[in-house]
């Protein structure tokens, strides 16, 4: 065998293995372990596909984690495929999935009580509470008409599609977020949307001999959608009027950030193959401001195949940074704030790690796993081609997923342990969401796997390091807090972060509150600074950690 061809056997064998490795315990970070099969979540993804190899199968799927029934307790929303033509459509259809949590990482599925079992093809979901009566609402993008879940207080849901206005038309759905991009405190609605596809119009593409599934190329990009809040429930479209629908694209994830610092909502798109969209907000107008930020391409100056996006302070500088995952050949990217409008790709300095380079990535976490006061990676990996490896022995359809450690703004690989560890599973992993769904403090991770079941990894952190957890109710603003940027600061040690509704891989994650790890535990009061998404800010002291408080707008402290 030639040393080429060693060298392609060697490399196919890294992308499929578990990434075991000598290595310093500190860089384990946590301990993760697999709860799946002891948590009563039954629930198995299905693409609908039948060897017709159709685009939209290669698109799946996202996940939300909220508190649906106001317990205290985070719940789970997982996505599902519907039979595509060709597929036998089963006794029981496959459905979108609500499982309440229990407690004691137990959980209950329960679907079809509280009337979420959406059986269309859905894609990406978002969940906020968008009509400010104190429970939270779920919006479904679908490949076809998109759904409107309306929370009835009760542990039960509404179909509010034709009532709100959502249905977005028979459309590829992508990546949805709320937001309040008009300052009235009501949360608007963005939309996105992939390609302009129909089933029959599928295309047969044929590699060395085999069946591959046709990209992004392939068919027109569509436009996506801004959907106002007319305080009443409704929803007008305002995609012409405020410069969203002027450009279109290959959408897939999307996260509403103030990346400019000035008291507004801007929105940053994840676009496939394509140059990613930056749109400025301009008192509810938008300006696409991609390429003069230096958001549109990677340092290079390529357009990637932009899949997940998500936003922290990953420098500890006070401006928000992004980080975007992408396919095969290319590396996540991530973009360092500079201020003033401006972005680096800052990928090779921040040291991600290049195992990363020949595998499709798309659910992405900023988090603080350890609770040391900065912010973690976790990237979700996994190819959508069954035949790939035969063009790129490098990759598999199944590969090991990411965490890396920051260290003062450079990461650091996580090796899993060798006796169960979680992260160690060898999936085809989609969506991410980041939770604290056992109250112990410390982020888990549910991530929803392309045809197969899902991963549920219980963070075992064991350095004792402190956290504080932060739940925001806006009064003037939207009751979520959607928008709002808190900072916390002890022992001269200052953190930001905002409240996000929708991120990452077509997901929503985060929005039960802000956890801000405080390392060792604070021997001094804790300065928190609130600006909410109306632009007044308060600020408060408080003692103590390892708790939750609940921060009231113009009303004060709430403590847990």
């Amino acid at each position: 065998m030639s040393n080429h061809a060693l060298l392609a056997v060697f490399l196919g064998f890294l992308a499929t293995a578990p990434r075991v490795h000598a290595t310093d315990p500190t860089e384990r970070l946590s301990k993760w372990a697999e709860i799946q099969p002891s948590s009563g979540i039954d629930f198995v993804h299905t693409d609908g596909g039948n060897g017709n190899y159709f685009i939209v199968e290669s698109m799946t799927v996202g996940l939300a984690t909220f508190d649906y029934d106001d317990d205290g307790l985070v719940d789970l929303y997982l996505l599902n495929g519907s039979p595509l033509p060709g597929t036998p459509v089963p006794y029981a259809p496959p459905t979108n999935r609500l499982y309440k949590n229990l407690g004691g990482n137990r959980f209950a599925d329960v679907t079809a009580e509280a009337g979420v079992g959406d059986t269309g093809y859905s894609l990406g979901v978002v969940a906020a509470d968008y009509d400010n009566d104190g429970d939270t609402d779920l919006y479904v993008s679908n490949f076809g008409a998109n759904r409107f879940f309306l929370n009835n207080g009760d542990g039960t849901f509404t179909d509010g599609t034709a009532w709100t206005g959502t249905d977005a038309g028979d459309r590829f759905g992508a990546g949805v977020v709320f937001a309040d991009f008009d300052g009235d405190g009501n949360l608007d609605l963005f939309a996105g949307n992939y390609v302009k596809f129909r089933c029959e119009q599928n295309i047969v593409r044929i590699i060395k001999g085999y069946r591959f599934h046709p990209g992004p190329a392939d068919y027109p990009a569509d436009t996506d959608l801004l959907l106002i809040n007319d305080g009443e429930g409704h929803f007008r479209d305002a995609t012409e009027e405020s410069g969203i629908g002027a450009i279109a694209a290959a959408t897939m994830g999307a996260i509403a950030t103030d990346v400019d610092n000035d008291a507004d909502l801007d929105l940053v798109v994840a676009v496939d193959s394509d140059a990613n969209l930056l749109w400025i907000n301009d008192g509810g107008v938008f300006h696409e401001e991609g390429l003069l930020s230096g958001l549109a391409f990677d340092g290079s100056g390529r357009a990637n195949g932009n899949m997940g996006i998500d936003a922290g302070d990953v420098d500890g500088d006070g401006w928000i940074d992004l980080i975007t995952t992408t396919f095969q050949d290319e590396m996540p990217v991530l973009y360092r704030n500079l201020g003033n409008g401006l972005f680096e790709d800052a990928t090779k300095l921040s040291r991600l790690d290049s195992w990363l380079h020949p595998h499709v990535s798309w659910g992405c976490v900023l988090s603080d796993f350890d609770l040391d006061g900065d912010l973690d990676l976790f990237i979700a990996c996994g190819h959508f081609m069954d035949n790939i490896q035969h063009i790129d022995d490098r990759t598999s359809v199944k590969v090991a997923n990411l965490l890396m450690e920051n260290r003062g703004g450079r990461f650091h690989t996580v090796i899993p342990d060798e006796d169960g560890n979680g992260l160690a599973e060898i999936r085809s992993s989609r969506g991410v969401a980041c939770e604290d769904l056992d109250g112990d403090g410390d982020p888990d991770l549910v991530i929803n796997n392309h045809n197969d079941e899902l991963s549920l990894l219980r963070n075992d952190q064991t350095t004792a390091h402190a956290w504080l957890r932060i739940r925001l109710v806006g009064t003037m603003s939207n009751r979520g807090g959607v928008g709002a940027r808190v900072a916390v600061e002890h022992a001269q040690h200052r953190q930001w972060a905002e409240v996000y509704a929708g991120r990452g891989y077509q997901s929503h994650y985060g929005g039960e509150g802000l956890t801000f790890g405080l390392g060792r535990a604070p021997q001094s009061p804790l300065q928190i600074d609130v600006r909410w998404p109306n632009g007044t800010s308060e600020s408060w002291r408080i003692d103590g950690a390892n708790r939750e408080v609940v921060l009231i707008e113009g009303r004060g402290i709430h403590g847990r």
